[in-house]
């Protein structure tokens, strides 16, 4: 009989994009003003003092949120299936809260349930685009959703569903992690390039080409991420799953949670976020 350590495993190790690598590549290009803009993307969707609260942060990748989190004053646990991307975090943490008690990183998923269950729960569960890529994402969100504590909340951002466009990307998506590795960056440049070109093509329709130039030029003011990253993230990013705003909601209602904040990206392509606090 598998164990849920095994079957975690069994639904993420199929194919499989290195989000670590990526993650690591951006470590590179952070800075203090990027960990700033982290910082207040984090306290202003969350609408909620972190000092002294127990923070998980599931699905650390860079582990830029962890170390917001932290600098905010919660208590973190940061943990990542993908091995590369605890080492991210580890470094962050190496770097800003060295040898700190209030901090802790390790490797897991959430798919695994003796592991979530391990963990206890938390006044703060995070996971921004996390779960859809963990080839479960309901599975995932159920576990995440476990995590709260009476009172506390859940922040997560998930792929919107656009219906015949979304298997489209899907199809991108597992095609780049099947190719041969030495074919992989054209394949990227190729599809970077096209969503740059169609985002200007959009403002030029629009007679808002300074509307493309602003995205470009504040793309860290949102939440001190990388504009090139998250495109290699996008393009790359698999197991890939998607869901509509008013689905989420109802799963999270059905298991006693109550919507703080919802922020869509008006049904088109990117990541519907939620706020949801857990009744007492």
């Amino acid at each position: 009989m598998k164990t849920s350590a095994t079957m975690a495993e069994s639904a993420a190790d199929s194919v499989r994009f290195e989000f670590g690598e990526n993650w690591r590549q951006f470590l590179r290009v952070l800075t203090d003003d990027r960990i700033v803009q982290a910082e207040a993307s984090l306290s202003a969707l969350l609408d909620l003092p972190l000092g002294g609260r127990r923070f998980l942060d599931v699905g650390c990748g860079s582990g830029l949120f962890s170390l917001a989190a932290r600098r905010l004053g919660a208590d973190v646990t940061s943990f990542d299936f993908d091995r590369a991307s605890v080492a991210c975090t580890e470094e962050l943490k190496r770097r800003y809260f060295d040898g700190d008690r209030a901090w802790t990183v390790s490797p897991g998923s959430v798919l695994d349930a003796d592991f979530m269950h391990s963990l206890g729960t938390y006044d703060v569960v995070y996971s921004w685009g996390v779960l859809h890529h963990t080839g479960a994402m309901w599975t995932a969100l159920e576990l995440a959703c476990r995590a709260v504590s009476s009172g506390g909340r859940l922040f997560i951002a998930l792929y919107n569903d656009q219906g015949a466009k979304s298997v489209w990307w899907r199809r991108i998506k597992r095609t780049y992690n099947r190719l041969p590795r030495v074919l992989q960056p054209a394949y990227m440049l190729v599809f970077g390039a096209a969503l740059e070109v169609g985002a200007l093509a959009v403002s030029l329709a629009r007679f808002k080409p300074r509307q493309y130039l602003n995205r470009i030029t504040t793309y860290q003011n949102v939440r001190g991420m990388s504009r090139w990253h998250d495109v290699v993230d996008w393009i790359g990013g698999y197991p890939f799953e998607v869901a509509t705003p008013e689905v989420v909601l109802e799963f999270c209602r059905q298991r006693g949670f109550a919507p703080v904040r919802v922020k869509t990206c008006g049904g088109k392509l990117g990541c519907n976020e939620f706020v949801f606090e857990r009744e007492t």
